[in-house]
Formats: structure tokens, C-alpha cells, sequence
């Protein structure tokens, strides 16, 4: 069969939803990009290593918030959706998603382990007339130098006998305002072929497209997205510490700011980065761009001030702690008010509230959380130290006892005013009293 039949086949069944898709990876992109494609009327099997996944989709129980119980059991009790730990399945279907981790090594360098991996175990499978889609996060030229080799150690030849695209995931956690199907969805493919196919597929599954002559292209447009938005970070970050030595409110400055309706774009200082992509991403372009001896002044600069953020913040906790309450931070007890990355959402990737744990205990003071969303600190890459670790129980006998609470995350779920009138030193590092306009015994801004 010519691949140009074969082409034509796979684009035919696509366009009629005859096609059978699979999702690779079931975390925060996976799920809910597996139920979008679910929605739009294909058949979709969700693929993920992680066994208790599997049986929570079985039991029709979500743990991804942007995947309400309710849909999760509708698609799955419809045959549209179902998930399965067994790889080998990949050669029944026809598009296959790639939404696994792209995490750092130690040494900021790219980790495309769970890239690689995925396309090792598709490539012992892989059959002509399948559409290989990778999702993850990572630097331009990656399908083409890395997943398109491993896909061809299976003797098929891409554009040939398979074909490759790469559509960069565009989830924000806790988001209400968009989901999947709503956020314009970049796509690009290797070929014109493939980017039909591109085009036909995901055109099927979201509102808005947004076509890009390659998938090297598409790979920047993601990496941009989040270096613009941490270099900003850095920026007011960078500007607090000043405004802070001439005795001015950034937080004022900024809400002054923003009332000019051009020109101008809030971003707000924060306790370090967390999350996903913004603490990550902008280092998979400059490891790339040493390929091509092109600095990356800017992105660099900004990631060490986004670093530093937890180290300038513990500082401010404990100049508070010997100003207000004549104690050093070695012999105090904190709290860490929230632990995930960002308010409102189980997610504690990246969390700089982790990073603050960490440091704090370092100074020899006692640290606890308190999080609202997370009962238990999890497994994670570079705190396992920290595993175990329960949120307090909220009540006033607890919150009292402690010399300082650090807010970190300020969840929405939190009762402040309670908080403010119950804690005797809080340090804010998300003006979350000045906001909702609440003064308690000592608040102090950080």
C-alpha cells in the first residue's frame, strides 16, 4: 500500500471519527485532554503506568479537578473513554497522544527520559497509518531529533508509513474561565499530510486552531509563552525588592499601573515560581540555544531571580520574628500557610511553599502546613524529606501556638479574618490581607 493511500485512509477515518485515539500520560494535560477528544465523539483509551490511575478511572472517580466526576462517568459509561496500564494495546489505535512529564535534571539540563521511554514502547507496536502527536512541553526540534529516530528504529519510515505532530498543551489548573476545548490549540506536522491530519484531528476536538508551518515552530510557541511570563515574574519580583528599600508599596504600584488601558500588563511578585511550565520551560530553550552559541541573557537572569525569591522571603520572615516577637527564627515554630503552587488547586509541583519548607528548616526553626487541598505531602523529586508531613488541623489552639505563619498560597478557602485574629505575626508574601482589606495583630508584608 503507498503512503499516500495510507495517508488518505487515516485522514478519511479522522474526518469521519471512525478513528480510535489513545492519550499516553493520564495526569493534569492527559485526563482532560482524553476527555475532550472523548466528548467530541471518538473512541479514546487513556494509557498511563500508574496502576491506582486506572483504578480510579475505573471506579469513575477523577483526580484531576478540571475532570468532574460526573463527565469522567458519562464518556466512560458511553464506551467512549476507558484506560488500561497495558502498552501493548497501542496498535488498535490510530492517533496517539504523548502528554508525559518533561521535567530537569539536577543540572537544569532537559530530562526527556519519559519522552524517550513513551516512544520506545509506541515503536514496538507501531504499525503504517497511525498519527503520533507529541503534547509535552519541550525545546524546539524534538519530534524531529528525538521522537522521529526512536519512532523509526521500528523500520517504518515517518511521513512514509507514519505520521508525526507535535500540539503543545495549554492547561491552566484551576482555570474556570477555559478548558481544552476552549483554549486555541496550536498544531503543527511533520509534512503536509501530517498536518492535515493535525488539522482534521484536533479541529474535530477544540473550538480554535492555530496552524504553524512546523513542529519546531510549534515547540517555541509554548516555550514563549512561559519565558515571557517569567521574565515578567522576575521583573516585578526584581522591583519589589527596590520599592521595598525606598519604602514603597508594589502591590499599590501596580494596582495603579494597570488602570492605563494600554501598554501595560499586571504581573504580580510572588514567595518563587511554581507549577508545570513557568519554572521549567524557559530552560529547555536556553540548554537549546547553546547548540547555536546564542546567549539567553534575559531568561537567565530572570530564573535567578525567580530562585532567589524563597532565600529573600525567609529573610523577611525572620528580620519579623526578631523585630516583632524578639525571637530568632532557629527557636521559632511557623506555619506554612498553602502548599500548592498556585490558590485554589491540589497541585504542588514545582511549589515554592516546598522550597520555603526547606529553608526554614534549614534556619533550625520547626515548620508545619496548612493547606485546605492537601491533606499529606507526596512523593516528590527533590523533597522526599518532606514526604509524610500532614496539614495541621485548623483550629485555634493550633494556629496560636505557632510564632509566625507564613502565607504562601492564599487559597480562597481560607478564612483570613479568623487567621489574622488568631496568629500574632503573619508574614504575606501575596497581599492577601491588604486585598480583602483585613488588619490583624501583626501583618507584615514580604
Amino acid at each position: 500500500m503507498s503512503h499516500h493511500t495510507i495517508a488518505a485512509d487515516l485522514l478519511a477515518r479522522i474526518r469521519s471519527k471512525s478513528a480510535k485515539a489513545a492519550v499516553i500520560g493520564l495526569g493534569y494535560v492527559g485526563l482532560p485532554l482524553g476527555m475532550s477528544i472523548a466528548r467530541a465523539g471518538f473512541t479514546v483509551m487513556g494509557f498511563d503506568i500508574d496502576a491506582s490511575k486506572i483504578d480510579a478511572i475505573d471506579a469513575r472517580k477523577s483526580y484531576i479537578e478540571a475532570v468532574p466526576d460526573h463527565i469522567l462517568e458519562a464518556e466512560c459509561e458511553a464506551g467512549r473513554f476507558s484506560a488500561t496500564t497495558d502498552f501493548l494495546q497501542l496498535a488498535d489505535y490510530d492517533v496517539i497522544a504523548i502528554c508525559v512529564p518533561t521535567p530537569l535534571t539536577r543540572h537544569r539540563d532537559p530530562d526527556l527520559s519519559y519522552v524517550e521511554n513513551t516512544c520506545r514502547q509506541i515503536s514496538r507496536s507501531l504499525r503504517p497509518g497511525q498519527l503520533i502527536v507529541l503534547e509535552s512541553t519541550t525545546y524546539p526540534g524534538t519530534t524531529e531529533e528525538v521522537v522521529k529516530p526512536i519512532l523509526e528504529t521500528s523500520e517504518l519510515r515517518a511521513g512514509e508509513h507514519f505520521f508525526l505532530g507535535f500540539s503543545p498543551e495549554r492547561e491552566d489548573p484551576g482555570n474556570r474561565e477555559f478548558e481544552t476545548s476552549t483554549i486555541p490549540k496550536v498544531i503543527a506536522g511533520d509534512g503536509a499530510e501530517a498536518s492535515a491530519m493535525m488539522a482534521a484531528f484536533y479541529g474535530a476536538v477544540v473550538k480554535t486552531i492555530v496552524p504553524v508551518s512546523s513542529t519546531a515552530t510549534a515547540e517555541a510557541v509554548k516555550l514563549t509563552e512561559n519565558i515571557f511570563r517569567a521574565v515578567n515574574i522576575a521583573l516585578v519580583n526584581e522591583l519589589k525588592l527596590v520599592y521595598d528599600a525606598m519604602g514603597i508599596d508594589v502591590w499599590e504600584v501596580i494596582d495603579a499601573a494597570k488602570t492605563k488601558p494600554f501598554g501595560y500588563m499586571p504581573f504580580y511578585p510572588g514567595p518563587g515560581l511554581g507549577g508545570h511550565c513557568i519554572p521549567i520551560d524557559p530552560f529547555y530553550l536556553t540548554w537549546k540555544s547553546r547548540e547555536f552559541d546564542q546567549p539567553t541573557r534575559f531568561i537567565e537572569l530572570a530564573g535567578e531571580i525567580n530562585t532567589a525569591m524563597p532565600h529573600h522571603v525567609v529573610e523577611k520572615l525572620a528580620e519579623a520574628l526578631d523585630r516583632k516577637a524578639g525571637k530568632a527564627l532557629s527557636r521559632s515554630r511557623v506555619l506554612v500557610m498553602g502548599l500548592a503552587y498556585k490558590k485554589n488547586v491540589p497541585d504542588i509541583r514545582e511549589s515554592p511553599s516546598l522550597r520555603l519548607m526547606e529553608l526554614i528548616l534549614e534556619r533550625g526553626a520547626e515548620v508545619s502546613y496548612f493547606d485546605p487541598f492537601i491533606a499529606e505531602i507526596p512523593k516528590t523529586r527533590e523533597y522526599s524529606h518532606l514526604k509524610g508531613r500532614r496539614s495541621v488541623e485548623w483550629s485555634e489552639d493550633n494556629l496560636s501556638s505557632f510564632d509566625a505563619v507564613l502565607i504562601a498560597t492564599d487559597h480562597d478557602t481560607v478564612d483570613y479574618q479568623t487567621l489574622a485574629d488568631w496568629c500574632p505575626l503573619i508574614v504575606d508574601t501575596r497581599n492577601t490581607f491588604a486585598r480583602r482589606q483585613i488588619s490583624g495583630q501583626t501583618v507584615i508584608k514580604a
